[in-house]
C-alpha cells in the first residue's frame, strides 16, 4: 500500500510539472496526468476504507463485562443491622450484603444465610437454576453478575475490586490475541520478498544504464518500481475479505472481520460449548418412570396435574409429554391453587380445594413431602433416580398426597440433525471438541449423542482458553462456538470465534462472527465460504505475480532502446515515457477491473492443492502474462495518438 501512495505522489507531481520526464509536446499533459492521479487516489481510498471496515473491532467485549460490574447496586448490612444502598464498586472483602429475589448479585461471595435459586446463565451459559445455601463450597459460592430467582440470600463478599470473576474474564479477553492464518503469513512473506527483489532490480538499473550511455532519472526509477511491485493483490485483499463477509451474511451470520471468514477455510479444530450450542439449552421432559406399582399413564396424570401452573420450559415440557401420553386432569383448574417453586422446598405443584396436593420436584424433597403426609418411599425410587443420573439427566419425583408415583426424566436435548453435521465436519478433516461445565457422566452422554470427537467436562474459562492455545501451539487453526460470558475469552483467543445470537452480549462481542440462527453447525457453510476465499485469493495472487513479470519485460526494452537493444522492444512502445505512463495507467486500472471477480469469488471446487495450483497457473497465470502486454500496448497507442509520447 505504501508504494501505491508513492505512485499517487508521483502522479501528482506530474500534474503540476509535466516536464519531469523532459519537454513533451501537446496541450493535454496536465489533464492526462491529473486523470492518472485521480485513478491512483481512488484506488488508495478504496483499499484503505475497505480495510478499515473489514477489520474495525475494538475492545467492546471487555466494555460489556465492565458494564455488568459497574451497573450493579448492593444492600450492604452495617454492624448495627442497618441497610445502606451502595455501588458494587464500593464493596470490599468481608462486607455482608443482602440480595433479594429478582436482583443481581453484586460481587463474588459465599452464602452465610438463606436458601435461593440462582440463575447463572449470564456467566456459565447453563440455563438451569442452581440452588445456593450455606454449606459446601460449591453450594455456598456465588458469582457477581448472576441473578436470584426466588427467596433471598445473605452473602459475605470474598473478593476486593479488581479480583472478581468478572475482572478475571476481562483480563482473559483483553489478553487474548488472534494469530494470523498460515495463508496470511505465507502471502505476507511472498509479497515482502518480491518487493525486495524488485527494489534490488530497480537499484541495479542506474549503473547499467550509465554503462550503456542511456541514463535513467530518479522519477523514472520510482515509477518503474510502483509499476512492478505486487500492488494488484494488495489492493484486492480488502475486496476479497468484504465479499466473504457479505456471503456469510447470506447465511444469517454477521462477521466483523474478513480474515475470520477466510480462516474458516483452514480450520483444523472446532471447539464447542454444550448448552445452547450443541443442546437446546433447556432440560425437557423425556420419560416418566413409574414406581410403587403405578403405570406410566398414572404418573403422567399426576405430573400434568402438578404442572398446570408451571410456565417454565421444564414445566411446559412435562405437561406436553403427559398430554402426548393421553394424560388428563380430574379437577377444575380455576378452583385450584398454584404452589410456586421455592428454593427452600425445591418443589412446586397444585393444591385442590378438597385438600388434594399434587407435587413435583427434587427427589429428596418429594421424599420428605410424602413422609410428612404419612406415606412411604418405595425402594425402587432410588433405582430410578440412579438410572436417570447415569444417563446424565435430571430426575424429578412426582407425588399426590402421601403416594409417590415415580420419576420424571429431564433431559438436555441435543439439537436435531447435529450428529449428521458433525459427520460432515469430520469428513472435511475438522476435529470437534465439546467443552462443558457439566459433570463427566452428563458430558459423556451428550458427547455420544451429538457425535463429537472429544469432550472436556467440568471446564473452567481458563480450561477453555488453554485448550485453544494448546491446539494453536501445534500449528492448528481453531474455531470456537459458544454463548456464555465464560466463553468470551476463548472466543477472543480462537482464530474464528462464532457466537450464538441467543447467547450473552459479552460472548457476541468477543467473537468475530455471530450466528443469528444460533446453529453451531453453520460452520460447515462457513468452511465452504472460507475455502472459496482462499481459492479466489490464490487465483488473483497468481494473476498479480504474472502481471508483474510481464510488465517488467514489456517496459525494460523500451527504456534501453537508445542503447541499441531496440530489437527487444517487441511491443514497439513509442518511448520510455510512454512505456512508464502506460504501465502506471494499466497498474491503476487493473485493480478496479478485477474488483468484480474479487467480490463474486472464484467458483469453489473440491480439488486437491496440486489440482488447484495447475488450474490457477493455466487460467490466471497465463492470463496475467498476456493481459499486461495487451493493456500496455493499447495505452501506448492512445498516448502516441494524443501526442503525449
Amino acid at each position: 500500500m505504501f508504494m501505491v501512495w508513492v505512485g499517487t505522489i508521483i502522479a501528482a507531481l506530474l500534474t503540476f510539472d509535466p516536464n519531469l520526464f523532459g519537454p513533451v509536446p501537446g496541450e493535454n499533459q496536465r489533464f492526462f496526468n491529473g486523470l492518472v492521479t485521480l485513478i491512483l487516489f481512488f484506488t488508495v481510498l478504496f483499499a484503505n476504507f475497505a480495510e478499515a471496515v473489514a477489520e474495525g473491532r475494538g475492545k467492546a467485549q471487555a466494555d460489556t463485562l465492565r458494564a455488568t460490574k459497574s451497573d450493579t447496586t448492593a444492600r450492604r448490612v452495617l454492624p448495627d443491622g442497618a441497610i445502606e444502598e451502595v455501588s458494587s464498586t464500593q464493596l470490599r472483602k468481608g462486607d455482608i450484603i443482602e440480595v433479594l429475589a429478582g436482583n443481581t448479585i453484586p460481587a463474588d461471595g459465599e452464602v452465610i444465610q438463606g436458601v435461593a435459586s440462582v440463575d447463572e446463565s449470564a456467566i456459565t451459559g447453563e440455563s438451569a437454576p442452581v440452588l445456593k445455601e450455606p454449606g459446601s463450597d460449591v453450594a455456598s459460592s456465588v458469582t457477581g453478575g448472576t441473578k436470584i430467582l426466588s427467596d433471598e440470600l445473605t452473602i459475605r463478599v470474598t473478593s476486593d475490586p479488581g479480583q472478581s470473576f468478572l475482572d478475571r474474564m476481562i483480563a482473559l479477553v483483553e489478553g487474548a490475541e488472534r494469530t494470523k492464518t498460515p495463508n496470511e503469513i505465507a502471502l505476507t512473506v511472498l509479497l515482502a520478498v518480491l518487493t525486495q527483489v524488485f527494489l534490488i532490480v530497480v537499484a541495479t538499473i542506474p549503473p547499467l544504464a550509465n554503462y550503456v550511455n542511456s541514463p535513467v532519472g530518479v522519477v523514472t526509477l520510482i515509477s518503474l518500481l510502483v509499476a512492478l511491485i505486487p500492488t494488484t493483490i494488495g489492493g484486492l485483499l480488502s475486496a476479497i475479505g468484504i465479499a466473504g463477509m457479505d456471503r456469510v451474511a447470506q447465511f444469517n451470520v454477521v462477521a466483523t472481520s474478513g480474515r475470520a471468514v477466510e480462516a474458516c477455510g483452514d480450520i483444523n479444530t472446532l471447539v464447542l460449548d454444550k448448552t445452547g450450542t450443541i443442546t437446546l439449552g433447556n432440560r425437557l421432559a423425556e420419560q416418566f418412570i413409574p414406581v410403587n406399582g403405578y403405570s406410566e399413564q398414572e404418573i403422567a396424570n399426576i405430573a400434568l396435574s402438578a404442572s398446570i401452573f408451571d410456565s417454565t420450559p421444564e414445566g411446559k415440557s412435562i405437561a406436553r409429554l403427559a398430554s402426548n401420553l393421553g394424560a388428563t386432569i380430574n379437577f377444575d383448574s380455576g378452583l385450584a391453587e398454584a404452589i410456586e417453586f421455592s428454593a427452600r422446598t425445591r418443589m412446586s405443584g397444585t393444591d385442590l380445594p378438597t385438600g388434594g396436593e399434587y407435587r413435583k420436584g427434587a427427589v429428596d424433597a418429594i421424599k420428605g413431602f410424602v413422609r410428612s403426609r404419612g406415606g412411604r418411599v418405595p425402594p425402587e425410587l432410588d433405582d430410578a433416580y440412579e438410572r436417570v443420573s447415569r444417563l446424565g439427566g435430571t430426575p424429578l419425583a412426582a407425588a399426590f398426597n402421601g403416594d409417590l408415583y415415580g420419576v420424571i426424566y429431564l433431559k438436555d436435548i441435543v439439537k436435531p440433525g447435529i450428529r449428521d453435521r458433525f459427520d460432515q465436519l469430520r469428513r472435511m478433516g475438522v476435529r470437534t471438541v465439546m467443552l462443558t461445565g457439566d459433570n463427566r457422566i452428563t458430558a459423556s452422554v451428550i458427547a455420544g449423542e451429538a457425535g463429537v470427537d472429544d469432550f472436556i467436562a467440568e471446564a473452567t474459562p481458563e480450561d477453555k482458553i488453554s485448550v485453544i492455545q494448546q491446539e494453536q501451539q501445534q500449528g492448528k487453526l481453531v474455531a470456537m462456538t459458544g454463548d456464555g460470558t465464560n466463553d468470551a475469552p476463548a472466543l477472543a483467543q480462537a482464530n474464528v470465534g462464532l457466537a450464538m445470537n441467543s447467547g450473552t452480549q459479552a460472548a457476541k462481542e468477543a467473537a468475530n462472527m455471530v450466528d443469528l440462527d444460533s446453529d453451531p453447525t453453520k460452520l460447515i457453510d462457513l468452511v465452504t465460504i472460507g475455502k472459496q476465499l482462499l481459492i479466489t485469493r490464490g487465483a488473483l495472487t497468481t494473476f498479480s505475480l504474472a502481471n508483474d513479470i510481464a510488465k517488467y519485460f514489456a517496459i525494460i526494452p523500451a527504456m534501453f532502446a537508445a542503447a541499441g537493444i531496440g530489437s527487444l522492444n517487441i511491443m514497439g512502445l513509442a518511448s520510455t515515457r510512454s512505456a512508464i505512463l502506460s504501465a502506471l495507467i494499466y497498474n491503476a486500472l487493473i485493480i478496479p477491473a478485477l474488483i468484480p471477480l474479487a467480490l463474486k469469488g472464484v467458483e469453489f471446487r473440491p480439488l486437491t492443492a496440486n489440482q488447484l495450483l495447475v488450474r490457477n497457473i493455466l487460467i490466471y497465470g497465463l492470463g496475467g502474462i498476456i493481459a499486461p502486454f495487451i493493456g500496455i500496448k493499447i495505452f501506448d497507442m492512445l498516448i502516441s495518438a494524443v501526442g503525449l509520447a
